[in-house]
């Protein structure tokens, strides 16, 4: 099943606009009625990996230890990144004022402290900004924004009203409230405030999801059960779907 859709049934709804931002790549896909909408469907080649890799990048630019800096691991960063950072509201303005650098400190596995300052919102940027990274497609939110001018105008409204958001790289403490911010000033004039649904679990929506999809009786059709798997073995999948 399309992982938006099942992002959407985890929030109990069966119509809206899903924004993924996951660990490998980030989605947005409008559902109506359970039915993904090939053309409101947007892909952003910028999610939780590439932020690690960035984050790696601005600390090794900053005069700490680098030899302690080198040695970190993926999975090092990917705790550093989940623990000490976070989205901006205003990602210019602290930028240039220093006394927004709420510094936070991070004890590696081996003992050694990382002092972060500006990485911290630095890091998961280009969600909203790809061109920090070199990438040449909108952010996230403009994707959004895309999407949703697809959807037909007597359901746009209903759309703009279900919005959620999956994926771990959408749990960044200011995600939701960024995102809220950027959406309204897109959709500025339309004559509707826009609030995103941010499920505290939301990292895991698309598998509370698909559970919950594959408990419905509608559903059971699309089992192979174990039984059918041993008597006709693994090739029976193309026969059954």
């Amino acid at each position: 099943a399309n992982s938006g859709f099942l992002s959407l049934c985890a929030h109990g709804r069966v119509s809206g606009l899903a924004l993924e931002a996951g660990a490998a790549a980030s989605h947005v896909t409008s559902v109506c009625e359970g039915q993904t909408l090939r053309k409101g469907t947007r892909c952003l080649g910028v999610a939780g990996d590439h932020l690690s890799r960035h984050l790696h990048r601005l600390l090794l630019e900053s005069p700490a230890e680098p030899s302690v800096l080198q040695a970190l691991t993926k999975k090092v960063l990917t705790q550093l990144k989940e623990q000490c950072c976070y989205v901006s509201l205003d990602y210019e303005g602290d930028l240039w004022e220093k006394e927004s650098h709420h510094p936070a400190r991070f004890q590696t596995p081996d003992g050694h402290w990382i002092t972060l300052g500006k990485e911290r919102f630095c890091c998961p940027e280009p969600l909203f900004r790809p061109e920090l990274l070199h990438h040449s497609c909108p952010g996230l939110h403009q994707l959004a924004g895309q999407s949703l001018q697809t959807v037909p105008e007597h359901l746009r409204r209903h759309m703009l009203g279900n919005i959620v958001l999956s994926g771990g790289s959408s749990m960044f403490p200011g995600f939701p409230e960024r995102m809220c911010l950027e959406l309204n000033f897109l959709f500025r004039g339309a004559g509707v405030h826009i609030e995103v649904l941010a499920n505290p679990k939301r990292g895991t929506a698309a598998w509370a999801g698909g559970s919950m999809a594959a408990s419905l009786t509608s559903f059971q059709h699309s089992w192979m059960t174990k039984g059918e798997y041993q008597e006709h073995g693994s090739g029976y999948v193309h026969v059954k779907f």
